[in-house]
C-alpha cells in the first residue's frame, strides 16, 4: 500500500505543479482546461484497461512483449472484417475479441504447459503477430473511412457519455470487475500465491498452471476491447507502427502502480494510478513543450525508478516488535 500512496501523491503533486510552471511560463493554461482533461481521461481509459491485464501476468511472475504487436493484428483485421468483408459489427467485436482471447491462451498454453519463458513466448509473439499482420494488410495502411455502416460502434468507442469519455467508462467498469475478482475472490488469492511460490502454492493443492494460463487469458481479452477502442481512435491502422511500445507503457504502469516485477504483488488501484501517472507526464511533456523525442527516455526512467524502489522495499528488513 506504501508504494500506490507514494505513486498517487506523485501524481497529486505533478497535476498540482503543471498549472503552475505554466504560468510560469507565462503560457495559457491548458492543463486544467475541458478539453485536455477530457483527452486525458480518454487516454487514462485506453491505455489503463490493457495494463491492468498486464498487471495480473506481473503479479503470476510473468510478462508479455507482443501486447503491442497484437494491437496491430487486431486493427487490421477488424478494419477488414467491417469494411472489406462487410461483417455485422457485433460479430467483428466478438471475432476480435475471440482472436486477442485465443492468443493470450496460446500463451498461456506455451507458458504452463510446453514450460517455455514468458519472456521468449512474446518476444517471439511480439516479432510473429507484428509480421502477420503486414502480410495480412499487405504492408497497407487500413482504416474504417466514414464508418458507413457501422457508426454506432464507432461512436460508443469514441464517443462520451454525460461528457466523460466512452473508454474511461470503460476502465471504471472494468476496475470495479477487476478489483472484485483480485481482491475479494479465492482466484485472487490464489493468483498472488502463485505469484509468490509458485511451488509453495502447488503443494498446497492450487492448480498454478490454470492460474497461470488464465492470467494471460484475461490480459487477451482486455487486450481486445481496448484494441478496438484504440483502432478507432486512430482511424488509421499502420500495420508496422501501430501498436508500437504499448507493452512498455502497460508493463511501467503496473510498476509504478506497486506490482512486484519477481510477482506476488500488486493492486487495481495502484495499476490505474499507474496508468494515470504516465498520463500526465505524456501530457506535461507536450503542454510544456519538451521534445517528443524525450518521451522514451522519460518511460524508461520511469520504469527503471519503480524497479529500484521494488529493490529498496524488498531489502529493507521487517521490524521485529519487543516482547
Amino acid at each position: 500500500m506504501k508504494k500506490e500512496l507514494g505513486t498517487f501523491l506523485l501524481l497529486v503533486l505533478l497535476c498540482a505543479l503543471v498549472p503552475v510552471v505554466e504560468k510560469l511560463l507565462g503560457q495559457e493554461s491548458r492543463f486544467l482546461s475541458v478539453t485536455n482533461l477530457q483527452n486525458m481521461a480518454r487516454l487514462i481509459g485506453m491505455y489503463g484497461i490493457f495494463s491492468i491485464g498486464l498487471g495480473l501476468v506481473i503479479i503470476t511472475g510473468g510478462i508479455d512483449l507482443s501486447v503491442g504487436s497484437v494491437f496491430a493484428l487486431l486493427g487490421v483485421v477488424m478494419s477488414m472484417m467491417l469494411t472489406e468483408w462487410g461483417w455485422p459489427s457485433a460479430l467483428a467485436v466478438l471475432a476480435t475479441i475471440g482472436l486477442a482471447t485465443g492468443l493470450g491462451a496460446l500463451h498461456g498454453l506455451l507458458i504452463t504447459k510446453v514450460r517455455v519463458q514468458p519472456f521468449i513466448v512474446t518476444l517471439c509473439g511480439l516479432l510473429f503477430y507484428r509480421g502477420l499482420a503486414r502480410f495480412v494488410s499487405s504492408d497497407e495502411t487500413k482504416g474504417f473511412g466514414a464508418a458507413a455502416g457501422f457508426e454506432t460502434l464507432r461512436n460508443v468507442a469514441t464517443g462520451s457519455l454525460f461528457g466523460i469519455p466512452t473508454p474511461f467508462v470503460l476502465l471504471v467498469i472494468i476496475s470495479v470487475i477487476m478489483w472484485v475478482v483480485l481482491h475479494r475472490s479465492v482466484y485472487g488469492r490464489y493468483l498472488f500465491a502463485v505469484g509468490r511460490n509458485e511451488t509453495a502454492a502447488r503443494y498446497s493443492g492450487i492448480n498454478s498452471q490454470k492460474m497461470v494460463a488464465s492470467a494471460y487469458i484475461v490480459l487477451g481479452v482486455l487486450v481486445g476491447i481496448a484494441g478496438i477502442v484504440f483502432a478507432f481512435y486512430t482511424n488509421s491502422i499502420s500495420p508496422s507502427s501501430h501498436g508500437n511500445s504499448f507493452e512498455l507503457y502497460g508493463i511501467a504502469a503496473a510498476v509504478l502502480g506497486g506490482c512486484s516485477l519477481r510477482g506476488g504483488e500488486g493492486s487495481i488501484i495502484g495499476i490505474l494510478i499507474g496508468a494515470a501517472l504516465l498520463q500526465v507526464l505524456q501530457n506535461l511533456v507536450n503542454l510544456l513543450g519538451i521534445p517528443s523525442s524525450l518521451n522514451f527516455a522519460v518511460l524508461g526512467a520511469v520504469i527503471l525508478a519503480g524497479v529500484i524502489a521494488d529493490q529498496i522495499f524488498q531489502r529493507r528488513p521487517a521490524r521485529v516488535k519487543p516482547a
